[in-house]
């Protein structure tokens, strides 16, 4: 097969949009702590949405409830415009025109910022450990509105101009066999772990869309790769006064995280998702197999080649990345904010969490965890929101416990507050039962694996 030739605007094409793409997104730079004057270490996106969340923070929840009144008035004038059956759907089509249950959340999700900012109605949905906690001036919905603004932007570097194509042909003889993905998740896998797990959601999710993942592998990258920031695992860590753990306690996060990502993919819920993509068609129209007269990393050049050659327009990139901010300031920020809002108020109003730990309190006396009873409710409090186990296991008085609480906080993953609100905001196909279910399981088969680690350190 004779191999093609590539101009050298091209080759520009895809090497300099995929430097920075990579210098953005995939390379911690050490940052100091003004409050603490330690380093920290982030991935640049992060650092600019942080920047610009600090200097907007007065006037940014006002911005949010803004986009959440747009999202719930434009999803109400659209639910009497039936559904647009045709490939073509216009953008705003796509926006707004929504199922009634995502209607009725961008409602909630409306009515509950207008509650918050006003602090007006039931004190539980304002509180500063509920809505308050989302959508303060330094709250999640404000690192939310710029993290999306500057991800959402900067996106195409990444999707558009061949990176994905070319790590797709490298790295799927690695990818495939032990996570059943392709090799262009590396870089979703990537993203998540040294950036945020939000920016992994949102990629993945596009190339979903794009009909680059079947459904059960957009489920599978959504579900076990998203992982919280080294920087937000550092303030877990602290805030359970174990800071000197952290180079154990994150290897334990590494470890019990790859052992999940090995086995989540081969047992329900995300082994029964079907392997179509978002279009319909099947897994065998799109071969990852590499023709004859090349090999991976030639064959990964040239379709990356071709992918550069085909976006040369600076138009389009930037429209783009507009709609990809749209898209998650409207499709994504009301479910964070209605679901995140009720799982809080559950958590601080209620003992639903504690009586659904209580099965885990033979479990950790199984596996010799001291103030196994104290501890079962964090097991499972952390669906509302992977900050309050640590929170709340502060007052433990075992080290070996704490240090449990806090690497099974962020090795669960799922929390409603973030990751799982945007999860169900997305076009990722997993609903509530699975984000339950996923939850649940990674804590069942992680718990060993911590604990086993815990008994070595302490």
């Amino acid at each position: 097969m004779n191999k093609k030739k590539f101009s050298a605007s091209t080759w520009l094409l895809f090497l300099i949009p995929s430097l920075l793409g990579i210098l953005l997104f995939l390379t911690p730079i050490p940052i100091p702590n003004a409050e603490t004057g330690e380093t920290e270490w982030m991935v640049t996106v992060a650092v600019l949405a942080n920047w610009l969340a600090g200097n907007i923070e007065s006037v940014v929840p006002w911005i949010m409830l803004a986009i959440l009144t747009i999202a719930a008035i434009g999803s109400l004038v659209y639910i009497t415009k039936k559904p647009n059956k045709s490939d073509d759907v216009p953008f705003f089509d796509k926006l707004f025109n929504v199922s009634l249950f995502w209607t009725i959340t961008r409602v909630l999700a409306a009515v509950f910022a207008f509650m918050v900012l006003f602090q007006v109605g039931p004190e539980a949905v304002w509180n500063e450990n509920t809505g308050g906690l989302l959508l303060s001036g330094d709250g999640l919905l404000s690192f939310l509105f710029t993290i999306f603004l500057f991800a959402g932007l900067l996106l195409p570097l990444l999707m558009n101009f061949g990176l994905l194509e070319f790590f797709s042909s490298l790295m799927v003889k690695i990818m495939r066999p032990l996570f059943r993905l392709p090799g262009r998740s590396s870089v979703d896998a990537l993203a998540s772990w040294v950036g945020d797990g939000t920016i992994g959601v949102l990629l993945t999710s596009k190339q979903y869309e794009d009909n680059k993942y079947t459904q059960r592998e957009a489920a599978i990258i959504g579900t076990t790769f998203s992982v919280v920031s080294i920087t937000f695992a550092i303030v877990v860590i602290t805030e359970v006064d174990l800071g000197g753990y952290f180079l154990p306690y994150y290897g334990t996060v590494i470890l019990a995280g790859i052992i999940l990502a090995l086995i989540m993919p081969r047992i329900y819920p995300l082994a029964q998702k079907p392997t179509t993509y978002m279009d319909g068609s099947s897994q065998e129209s799109q071969s990852e197999e590499v023709p004859k007269g090349y090999n991976a990393a030639s064959h990964g050049l040239e379709l990356a080649l071709q992918k550069a050659n085909r976006n040369r327009s600076v138009t389009e990139f930037f429209k783009d990345g507009f709609k990809n901010v749209l898209d998650m300031w409207i499709g994504v920020a009301p479910v964070v904010m209605a679901f995140g809002t009720i799982a809080l108020i559950l958590a601080e109003y209620t003992q639903i969490f504690a009586i659904l730990g209580t099965p885990f309190v033979p479990y950790l006396n199984l596996l010799g965890i001291p103030e196994a009873a104290d501890a079962a409710q964090l097991m499972v409090i952390g669906f509302a929101d992977m900050f309050l186990p640590a929170i709340l296991g502060a007052g433990l008085e075992s080290e070996m416990t704490r240090f449990v609480v806090a690497t099974m906080s962020v090795t669960q993953l799922i929390y409603l507050s973030e990751v799982g609100g945007i999860l169900l905001g997305s076009k990722i196909p997993v609903n509530i039962f699975d984000l339950i279910v996923i939850f649940l399981l990674r804590t069942i088969i992680a718990l060993p694996i911590i604990a086993g680690v815990a008994h070595l350190l302490f």
